[in-house]
């Protein structure tokens, strides 16, 4: 069979060739074969000929890949007269990159290059963080290892509490909701990251609770202890110096839910403790088969 298919790709067009080519299948019925291709698939193949590249820019190909509410998203753009008139694959294109859906920026939305699935992440930045206007609990830090560029470092608090909310319009499925931390304070040193562990406290005394609630009545609830510096089995992930994504749980989108609110938090307020050196970079929002990929 790979005998075969390299003659079909030495002659295209079919040119000379004894037997039919890759360039003599139809576009409509290499577009049939596209609906069941990734898009990074789609996009290696368009190459082989003109008939394939064809295809592979083909309206119907591409819409089958986007989400049914594409069009919400492209609402979302600005300005949107830039926007008018493309193609659907120049839509998908446009969409797979991170799409603010409000004022500040600090909420984005973009489609999986992959999958076509609709991802979001909510920046510390758009989230109720006690004492977070006060410098002696917090402070921001910029950093390229955020998809918002900065990020919120605790350096010592007793009541730990991280709200927020999103109303989104998600198309139908089951997503995954995980907040994205870091143990340690992190910083580059002649072309090198390194760790700072200074302040980091009070995690492994007790767990933090980590919660999500929708609009039609889901919720979802567990603990994680964010540290556990004293152990000594092997199997442990290594829980500091690293970002780790904690997730909190699923939530189904049904077709009767036009627009979807998603409440989440977590917390540890005993105050019998200090806690300290954590950073919060952000909130994901994924579908759950793209996490399992992952």
């Amino acid at each position: 069979m790979g005998a075969t298919l390299s003659n079909l790709t030495e002659n295209p067009n079919g040119a000379g060739a004894a037997g039919p080519g890759l360039g003599d299948i139809p576009e409509s019925c290499v577009a049939c074969v596209f609906m069941n291709l990734t898009p990074p698939e789609i996009c290696n193949l368009a190459r082989l000929n003109r008939a394939f590249r064809g295809a592979a820019s083909s309206d119907s190909v591409w819409e089958a890949k986007l989400p049914p509410n594409y069009q919400h998203l492209l609402s979302l753009l600005s300005p949107l007269e830039k926007y008018e008139g493309l193609s659907k694959k120049g839509i998908f294109a446009v969409l797979s990159r991170s799409v603010p859906f409000d004022d500040e920026g600090n909420k984005v939305v973009w489609l999986d290059r992959v999958t076509g699935g609709v991802c979001m992440a909510v920046s510390a930045k758009a989230m109720v963080i006690t004492g977070i206007d006060d410098r002696r609990y917090w402070s921001w830090v910029p950093t390229e290892e955020s998809r918002f560029h900065v990020i919120a470092l605790l350096q010592q608090i007793w009541w730990f509490e991280v709200e927020g909310v999103v109303r989104f319009p998600f198309p139908t499925g089951v997503y995954t909701l995980s907040f994205r931390l870091h143990l340690g304070k992190f910083s580059r040193r002649l072309g090198r990251r390194v760790s700072n562990f200074e302040q980091t406290h009070g995690w492994e005394k007790k767990p933090v609770t980590f919660e999500l609630s929708t609009s039609d009545g889901q919720q979802a609830s567990c603990d994680y202890c964010l540290d556990d510096p004293d152990s000594d089995d092997g199997n442990t992930i290594h829980k500091r110096g690293c970002w780790i994504d904690y997730k909190v749980g699923e939530f189904v989108v049904s077709n009767l839910e036009p627009m979807t609110e998603v409440r989440f938090s977590m917390k540890q307020i005993d105050c019998t403790h200090s806690k300290g050196g954590l950073c919060v970079d952000a909130v994901y929002i994924i579908p759950r088969d793209l996490r399992k990929r992952r």
